[in-house]
């Protein structure tokens, strides 16, 4: 089984900088300014000390298939205007997809009643004026996708049938599925901040089944971007996923033992995920971390770096300013195994003493790399550095206590003798702590893969309880 991204060759794709009705809209960014302007007003007419609203609207098609057959289209389109009142230390927040002036006022005055009889917060409150983002970098994060639902059945079609064409052993599928999905906003409150864009995400799915009766095996694969010419080819993903599919029959049980785990690289994004709540605000000042006072310590060995650029062109964690509207920028995360800066949002800066990082709604475009990974490092090459241990492609449950670290989910995978995959495995739980498995990352592959906000290769973890028969 090798760790490959399929060819990418989609082509059908349109593509607008602005949202205009044409795009898939029905409202323009100045009617959005009005009505925020319009609530904002309001709320300073009712006596409130500061104020922040965001309208915004969302529409997306999303067609599945199964067995050859069209099985659901879908159709969304959502509207919102949300509105943020303070009294002093005092906040309420109300919102509406009505937008007359009449459940404009009434939103603003249920935020501002909210408020009225909230208890006081010292650590409440809009950004500084410091922080604010006055400029906005263009991201290039909007490509609308002109795609008809016949279209987009066809292009599921295509996928599941490759993905059945692949071997006889492909008996079956939960379906195939193609999604076309675009937003938009302007956001503003009155410590100065104005702004807002246009953004997409589409996508293409689908998830073949091998064998038959008990010793059936499902795996799955999807390709996922903002511009449907970067989508992987329905073909390459159908074939892909069937070749999963297949590697996965005949899984063994393996007795409990301790030993190395190599993680996939699409899961060995969960590992950087779990690293970013345990270095998370809110985990940090309700004190339930694992890494709890971790700024300016190991928490990894010292070839691993973690960095976060806010700013990558059509980046799927891309961002030009936070959901506060704080201006964000790149920085080391982690520098040498040492952790150089938590993911703070306004309020849990203040909470912990400290000045927000801009990530108020999460974290930006995450890389973890070692400085011991060579470009040849593949995943044959991190195979090989495990040499006889747990190869993980597949993890189950939520087992993860980011309080003390523990770690426990049920997974399947391939064993591993002498740095070649031996046979596939299920039926097995992987356990651990989080801290110790951080600590104990030896080697990151070149395989790097993204996963919405996150690029990682695959991550050999030194040792782990792997508990079978």
């Amino acid at each position: 089984m090798t760790q490959k991204s399929p060819a990418r060759s989609v082509k059908n794709s349109s593509r607008a900088k602005t949202p205009q009705p044409e795009a898939g809209f029905s409202y323009h960014r100045d009617f959005f300014e009005g009505l925020v302007d319009k609530a904002l007003a309001h709320a300073k007419k009712l006596g409130a000390t500061n104020a922040a609203a965001e309208a915004s609207e969302g529409s997306g098609l999303s067609v599945s298939v199964r067995k050859g057959e069209l099985e659901t289209v879908e159709r969304n389109r959502d509207k919102s205007l949300g509105v943020t009142v303070y009294i002093g230390k005092k906040r309420g927040n109300a919102a509406t997809s009505d937008f007359s002036k009449a459940a404009i006022e009434q939103t603003v005055k249920a935020a501002y009643d909210i408020a009225r009889f909230t208890a006081e917060d010292e650590t409440s409150g809009l950004p500084d004026e410091q922080d604010i983002a006055h400029e906005h970098p263009e991201l290039d994060l909007f490509h609308p996708w002109a795609i008809t639902s016949e279209e987009a059945a066809q292009m599921a079609l295509k996928c599941e049938a490759a993905a059945t064409a692949t071997s006889r052993l492909i008996t079956n599928s939960e379906g195939a599925g193609v999604s076309a999905q675009q937003s938009h906003f302007f956001s503003a409150h009155t410590q100065g901040f104005r702004g807002g864009y246009s953004a997409s995400r589409h996508s293409i799915s689908v998830a073949p089944i091998a064998g038959k009766g008990s010793h059936m095996q499902r795996d799955a694969w999807y390709s996922s971007m903002r511009d449907a010419a970067d989508l992987a080819s329905p073909e390459a993903v159908g074939r892909y996923a069937a070749e999963r599919a297949l590697a996965r029959l005949k899984g063994r049980k393996i007795p409990t033992t301790e030993c190395p785990v190599l993680f996939e690289s699409p899961l060995a994004s969960g590992l950087l995920g779990g690293f970013v709540q345990a270095i998370s605000g809110g985990a940090l000042y309700r004190k339930s971390t694992f890494l709890l006072n971790s700024l300016g310590k190991q928490a990894f060995r010292k070839h691993i770096d973690i960095f976060e650029d806010p700013h990558v062109r059509k980046g799927k964690g891309s961002a030009p300013f936070d959901e506060e509207g704080v201006k964000t920028s790149a920085r080391k995360v982690v520098d040498a195994g040492r952790v150089e800066g938590y993911f703070l949002s306004t309020y849990s800066a203040r909470k912990l003493g400290m000045r927000t990082t801009g990530n108020a709604g999460g974290s930006h475009n995450l890389t973890l790399t070692s400085r011991h990974t060579r470009a040849g490092d593949d995943l044959d090459a991190m195979l090989r550095k495990l040499g006889r241990g747990l190869f993980v492609t597949e993890l189950m449950g939520q087992g993860v206590n980011y309080v003390t670290g523990d770690y426990s989910r049920g997974a399947s995978g391939f064993w591993v003798e002498n740095g070649q995959i031996a046979f596939p495995v299920e039926e097995i739980t992987i356990a651990g702590n989080l801290k110790n498995m951080l600590m104990g990352i030896e080697a990151v592959g070149a395989d790097a893969y993204n996963y919405g906000a996150k690029t990682v290769g695959s991550i050999l973890v030194n040792r782990m309880k792997v508990a079978g028969t």
